[in-house]
């Protein structure tokens, strides 16, 4: 029987994904691989995984190399071995089921996974050219003609790099090589996460009206419940933070305050409110940052948002996450605090509305009554960073106003291992 060959496609690792970056191959071009064998790696703006083989026989090319971005359903590699007139194999996994991309808005309702289409950018005198909806997107937030750009991916297709090296250029070119060559200067390309959140904070920079609001909140009673509870808990296994008290005040504080956990919609014109609070909680890895999601966080208590957090801290850091883990966030809190950070003005984590920066928690001497009496405090700066086109000032600190009392007076009930 003859032998036909199979095209390994970029997959779709999540509704919202439209292209992914090759970071290393397995396999090699002439080596054999069997069916499921771990073929290549890949890494999006959500997420690194590792890609196996749709089919067995021998790796006869490799379209795409490591290190470059292509669109998802491009063909990366071809495997010759499958019979001649066998059904078509999947050549990617399954797309993260139902939940949105943590960098877009759940939808009112589910539906099943999609593949992005490439849509035709015709240049003046030219036919048109395919482009990804990432790339359009890009060049429309840069106000760039797709159509004046030369392409570089394959057959002349319009890539992001193209439409950012067009925008450099607009914008004065590239840095001097100079810089490059001062004396015992060392330069290293970045790495494809690195790229990646780059261009997620620039878009979020360009996207939202950024406003920020900052409160001084007051956690002696958190310290104390937490001096009193902290070894019981170690010793059941689970870590009594800071941060989880905090994500539990701020996600009850959501589901008092549904603007904050809503979204824009794509036009712009639409406020998409989500029925759950998925809280997002940043992780710091040695090569960047990364925002894993724990569902419906306002149906935990403290002691299961403990669990959570050390989960998905521990499993980001083993690099052990999966695309679910990183889709449909609504809110997300970041802890520059544990690194000593006194307070922060982070940027929004597209498409979500707003970000609570946890600064470090600190003993400060505070004036506590109207006689002056100045007393040692455990204390720290809440930061919230808010998206004017859609939240108000008063609805920001309202917001904020809910999570300092949360705190403040926190439930000394809701500090239970149950």
């Amino acid at each position: 029987m003859s032998r036909s060959e199979t095209n390994v496609l970029m997959p779709q690792l999540g509704e919202s994904i439209a292209e992914g970056t090759i970071v290393r191959w397995m396999k090699q071009a002439g080596d054999a691989v069997g069916r499921d064998e771990p073929l290549f790696e890949i890494s999006t703006d959500k997420v690194d995984a590792e890609i196996p083989s749709p089919t067995s026989g021998v790796l006869t090319a490799i379209r795409v190399q490591a290190g470059e971005t292509v669109p998802v359903d491009s063909v990366v590699a071809v495997i010759a071995g499958a019979p001649a007139g066998a059904a078509p194999e999947a050549a990617a996994p399954e797309p993260a089921p139902a939940a949105a991309a943590a960098s877009e808005p759940a939808p009112a309702a589910t539906p099943g996974p999609r593949t992005p289409v490439a849509e035709e950018a015709p240049g003046e005198g030219e036919r048109p050219r395919r482009v990804s909806p990432l790339v359009r997107r890009l060049a429309r937030e840069h106000g760039v003609d797709v159509g004046a750009v030369t392409g570089t991916g394959s057959d002349g297709r319009v890539t992001r790099d193209d439409i950012l090296r067009h925008v450099g250029a607009g914008a004065g070119g590239a840095a001097p090589a100079g810089i490059e060559q001062e004396a015992g200067a060392r330069v290293e390309p970045m790495s494809v996460l690195r790229r990646q959140i780059a261009a997620h904070m620039v878009r979020s920079r360009r996207t939202s009206a950024h406003v920020h609001t900052l409160f001084d909140v007051d956690l002696s009673e958190v310290a104390r419940l937490r001096a009193a509870h902290r070894e019981a808990w170690a010793a059941s296994g689970v870590r009594l933070t800071y941060l989880a008290f905090v994500a539990r005040a701020t996600a009850a504080a959501l589901a008092e305050e549904p603007l904050l956990n809503a979204a824009l919609s794509d036009d712009g014109e639409r406020i998409v409110y989500r029925r759950d609070v998925n809280l997002g909680i940043a992780v710091a890895l040695d090569d960047g940052l990364i925002v894993p999601v724990i569902r419906q966080a306002d149906r935990e208590g403290l002691a299961g948002l403990s669990r959570a957090i050390g989960d998905v801290a521990a499993r980001a850091r083993a690099g052990e996450l999966s695309p679910d883990d990183v889709a449909g966030g609504t809110f997300t809190i970041t802890n520059p605090g544990s690194f000593g950070s006194i307070l922060g003005l982070p940027i929004i984590n597209q498409p979500q509305v707003a970000i609570l920066c946890v600064g470090a928690v600190e003993r400060r001497p505070v004036v506590v009554d109207e006689s002056g009496t100045i007393e040692a405090r455990t204390r720290c700066y809440l930061t919230l960073g808010f998206d004017h086109r859609l939240i108000d000032g008063a609805v920001a600190d309202r917001f904020m106003a809910r999570v300092k009392a949360g705190l403040e007076s926190f439930d000394a009930a809701l500090v239970t291992l149950a």
